[in-house]
């Protein structure tokens, strides 16, 4: 097992909610537990944001919003818009669904105008920009065809997948993403990432955050090993 203390461990995680019928309880449960262990970010959609962020003031824990989620189905503009409105609420970082219709009839200028845009929305307000690639409806050949048009644009990350999908995120996506971004654009690996042996791995194929529903349980599973 790689050797890694807990607090490091939970500085991987964005810390997930983003079931439909959370409540302001359940808010308050994510935003505590994210205090308690330190995990990166809050991922959630973005009616909460603002209560989010109320929530975590005075700490370093980020406020994190999914934009066009779960299906990318949205216009561009529409995108935007979602960015600019979650940014306006205090949103710290912006997660992303590319339109996966585009992917598939290879209208690559439109995916990298889209990219571009938001991307660009999130640097003018010194915001994180995460993209969702949806892996699982993706050919290898897709995905590569995406990582390249991120190496163009330079997203601080692509992520693999909502978690709302057919699938998550696999070790072999991983490794691929990695192998075509190298070092140029970090990766977050999310959907279905529930124990400590699949977290650890994730980490040593190179991702750099990790969305999960089970961070704590992933990080009491390490204080249990030790």
């Amino acid at each position: 097992m790689m050797n890694i203390a807990p607090a490091a461990l939970a500085a991987y995680f964005d810390h997930t909610q983003l079931r439909a019928y959370a409540q302001r309880k359940d808010f308050e449960t994510l935003c505590a537990e994210a205090k308690q262990y330190g995990f990166a970010m809050v991922a959630i959609n973005p009616a909460p944001v603002a209560l989010c962020k109320e929530l975590l003031a005075g700490t370093s824990i980020h406020v994190g919003a999914a934009v066009g989620f779960p299906l990318g189905q949205n216009t561009i503009d529409v995108k935007k818009f979602e960015t600019e409105d979650a940014i306006s609420h205090g949103a710290d970082e912006i997660d992303y669904v590319i339109n996966i219709t585009q992917l598939k009839e290879k209208n690559y200028d439109d995916l990298a105008r889209e990219m571009d845009e938001i991307v660009r929305l999130c640097r003018s307000a010194h915001v994180v920009s995460k993209v969702i690639f949806e892996n699982c409806y993706l050919t290898d050949a897709e995905k590569r065809s995406l990582c390249s048009i991120a190496r163009e644009v330079r997203p601080d990350y692509i992520k693999t997948s909502t978690g709302f999908g057919t699938g998550g995120a696999t070790f072999e996506d991983v490794a691929l993403m990695k192998k075509c971004v190298g070092d140029g654009v970090k990766i977050k690996a999310a959907g279905g990432i529930r124990t400590l042996d699949t977290a650890l791995r994730m980490i040593d194929l190179g991702v750099s955050r990790i969305g999960s529903t089970a961070s704590v349980g992933i990080v009491e599973e390490l204080i249990a090993k030790m």
